[in-house]
């Protein structure tokens, strides 16, 4: 199924069951976090998503709900470095295992190797979507080689010579004392 926006109630047990993928695409707007984080948002950057649920049975037999949720999108930052534009291009791709409560989640989010999230029939998509895109960021974002020469040191030749002209001021304090000028 296509969707244009990730959907914002989403009952997890019956998406799993129904084991009919979600996908689409948004732009980057849509997302308020993401746009503090975006460069610019001049021309309409796409996020493209798609989410599938599943079933699966534990080692019990007993029914375990998984989201599967991918992202990839080329978002619009600042390189720290030369403080031009860069385009980082992002790929989430993440499953998730529902457990019934959040006490559950707490015990097995320490020896899971997936994410642990709490079963929801309002589960929000969208800002999943979002957190995992957040993640996925880069620290500090930057060209793999800059386009402009990035000068890496600062160097002033006057200002040795400053340096060296400007008055001791206890130079100064020692002259009024002994009367004499300096």
């Amino acid at each position: 199924m296509k969707n244009e926006s990730p959907p914002i109630q989403l009952d997890i047990k019956a998406f799993a069951h129904a084991a009919s993928p979600l996908a689409g695409h948004d732009a980057l707007s849509k997302y308020e976090r993401l746009t503090h984080e975006a460069r610019t948002l001049e021309s309409e950057t796409a996020l493209n998503w798609s989410a599938s649920g599943e079933v699966r049975a534990d080692e019990s037999g007993s029914e375990q709900i998984w989201l599967h949720v991918q992202v990839d999108l080329c978002m619009p930052m600042v390189c720290q470095r030369c403080m031009g534009p860069v385009e980082v291009d992002l790929v989430v791709d993440q499953s998730f295992r529902f457990v019934a409560n959040e006490a559950a989640a707490e015990v097995e989010d320490e020896e899971a190797e997936e994410d642990i999230l709490v079963m929801s029939q309002e589960f929000n998509l969208h800002d999943l979507i979002e957190d995992e895109v957040l993640m996925a960021l880069p620290v500090v974002p930057r060209h793999e080689t800059c386009p402009v020469a990035v000068k890496l040191e600062v160097v002033d030749a006057g200002f040795e010579t400053a340096l060296a002209e400007k008055l001791n001021p206890f130079a100064a304090l020692a002259s009024l004392k002994s009367g004499k000028p300096s």
